[in-house]
């Protein structure tokens, strides 16, 4: 009794171990109200999952850089952060400039990110996109073993959770390098 006792033990220890090398991939988000977005990226903050950026992530799915540890996040050769200003809706849908949303989005960047934004011009209305060599100055690659078994949509944007464990050490390599 006493060793199925520590066998039950044991496993336990490891599935809540196992847990907090659980992966959410981000392929393709396009964006959209920026509350949404910094509700559902303090919710990953807390699960502990690491968040693996496969595709583009645009518009408020890049406050993602400001809301995830920078040792949770991990970009792939496909990873592309697409950056605006701020708007809302006016009357017959037209974007109307928010400078107030904008100033506070451009907070919640990193000081790399922010910099990097600031050399393009700031946040406009026009889009600049960070990818390839200047992104992958900034954040850490993604290694082998990072693929997501199951996909899951949240408000039309796809987040893929892997339904496999991440070896432990993902991100601890790529830091020891930095």
């Amino acid at each position: 009794m006493k060793c199925l006792t520590a066998v039950l033990a044991a496993m336990l220890l490891l599935a809540r171990a196992e847990a907090s090398h659980a992966l959410v991939r981000i392929t393709d988000d396009r964006g959209g109200q920026i509350g949404r977005y910094v509700d559902r990226y303090e919710k990953l903050r807390a699960s502990g999952h690491a968040i693996v950026v496969d595709g583009l992530c645009a518009s408020a799915c890049t406050i993602v850089l400001g809301t995830i540890p920078y040792n949770k996040i991990c970009v792939t050769p496909n990873a592309e952060f697409a950056f605006h200003a701020a708007w809302d809706f006016g009357r017959r849908g037209r974007a109307i400039p928010n400078p107030e949303a904008t100033r506070e989005l451009f907070s919640m960047y990193p000081s790399q990110v922010q910099r990097w934004i600031a050399s393009r011009g700031g946040l406009s209305a026009r889009t600049i996109f960070l990818r390839g060599r200047q992104l992958a100055a900034m954040y850490p690659a993604c290694y082998g073993g990072t693929q997501a078994a199951t996909t899951r949509r949240i408000e039309g944007s796809v987040l893929r959770n892997s339904g496999r464990r991440e070896r432990p050490g993902l991100f601890a390599r790529v830091h020891q390098r930095r």
